[in-house]
């Protein structure tokens, strides 16, 4: 399972990328191995104000349904509507086409709350 290095984690298996003080969130790829096949996404509203900690998108699968939840705090400025018709692509590419919110940073320092790449498989190995 690769854990891509530039990218940030959460504890709850949610990774970000900052780019120009936005950060587009999706699940990791443990964490959709962990659901299964996914069969529905329910991203968030675009404009919705969101704090770190606060359900972010729903993702429902053969096995569960799970909260995704937000790493950071800021507004959502774009969602992927995509995955309303296509959920596989968490599955499939949850590094890339599978992303679920972009999401205006209100505060960078909370970024040094979370994980890098090695921090987070040094998790993983530990829940093994």
């Amino acid at each position: 399972m690769k854990i891509p290095a530039e990218l940030l984690y959460s504890t709850d298996h949610e990774w970000v990328k900052v780019e120009n003080g936005k950060a587009i969130i999706g699940i990791t790829d443990f964490a959709q191995d962990q659901l299964g096949d996914v069969v529905f996404v329910e991203v968030p509203e675009v404009d919705t104000e969101i704090n770190a900690g606060d359900g972010l998108s729903t993702i429902e699968s053969v096995k569960a349904v799970s909260d995704v939840y937000s790493p950071i705090s800021g507004k959502v400025i774009e969602a992927n509507e995509e995955l309303s018709d296509a959920p596989q692509l968490i599955n499939e590419d949850p590094y890339g086409k599978g992303w679920i919110a972009v999401i205006e940073i209100a505060d960078e320092n909370e970024l040094k709350e979370l994980l890098s790449a090695e921090a987070y498989e040094k998790l993983l190995s530990e829940e093994a």
